[in-house]
């Protein structure tokens, strides 16, 4: 009969401390985060008569307003946003365009597609990242998620995603992240853009992705000098100077 040696319990405890000491690091790691990003901000939010300024002709694009209901909007915990339909080429193609903006990155960072589809029961069917390249030789990374809905009447969206952080693109949250790291107040503002097409026998999958990457392309600049000219003149209110540079003499 061979009598099996003793276990050595060390393997099994330096294990456990290991396992300890990463679920206080990520615990630690998740409520600093957490508060950075719940921490209170100082930045002036963009006005909905700003957002409303954004063209309702972009290239041969052509917008209308969709509104949105007041819940759907109350439950999105944005300062702004914009709801447009636009079409081209005689109504035939059409995208939805949703534009959020904030200054709390944490009310944003939730509400993102492959969250907020599939918790209204769309089921997410593809996810895919893409880098457009723009006009000026930047480029646009973004998320494309197709999402279906129904089993007889199966319907079917494709979904277009990205952020812009304080005038840098970005196609996910990772960037709200590594700025709230860095402490509170870094973040002036966030814009949260969705482009949004049916996908249907008509309108396959792959013409819908060159669709709304067409207007993502088009409508990308646009969105930018909106918040740079929001962010200019917020800077000239905070710091008045006179026509030649100088401080505004105030004694007068």
């Amino acid at each position: 009969m061979t009598i099996a040696p003793p276990l050595n319990p060390r393997p099994l405890t330096v294990a456990a401390v290991v396992a300890s000491f990463l679920m206080l690091v990520f615990g630690v790691t998740y409520h600093v985060l957490a508060a950075r990003l719940a921490a209170p901000v100082d930045t002036e939010a963009i006005s909905q008569a700003a957002l409303d300024l954004f063209p309702m002709d972009i290239g041969d694009w052509t917008g209308v307003e969709t509104p949105i209901e007041e819940r759907i909007v109350q439950a999105t915990d944005t300062d702004a946003h914009l709801s447009r339909r636009y079409s081209r080429a005689g109504g035939l193609e059409a995208v939805s365009f949703y534009l959020a903006s904030g200054v709390r990155a944490r009310d944003l960072m939730p509400h993102r597609p492959e969250v907020c589809y599939t918790g209204a029961g769309w089921t997410l069917v593809d996810k895919d990242s893409a880098k457009l390249s723009l006009s000026d030789g930047t480029i646009l990374p973004c998320n494309v998620m197709q999402f279906s809905q129904g089993a007889l009447n199966k319907q079917g969206v494709l979904v277009l995603d990205y952020y812009l952080v304080d005038g840098q693109y970005c196609a996910d949250v990772s960037l709200l992240r590594s700025k709230a790291w860095r402490g509170s107040g870094t973040v002036d503002y966030v814009a949260q853009v969705q482009i949004v097409t049916p996908v249907s026998s008509v309108m396959r999958a792959a013409s819908a992705e060159a669709l709304v990457s067409d207007f993502a392309v088009a409508s990308a600049s646009s969105v930018v000098t909106l918040f740079q000219s929001r962010t200019e003149t917020t800077e000239q209110v905070s710091s008045p100077i006179d026509s030649e540079g100088g401080d505004i003499d105030e004694t007068n």
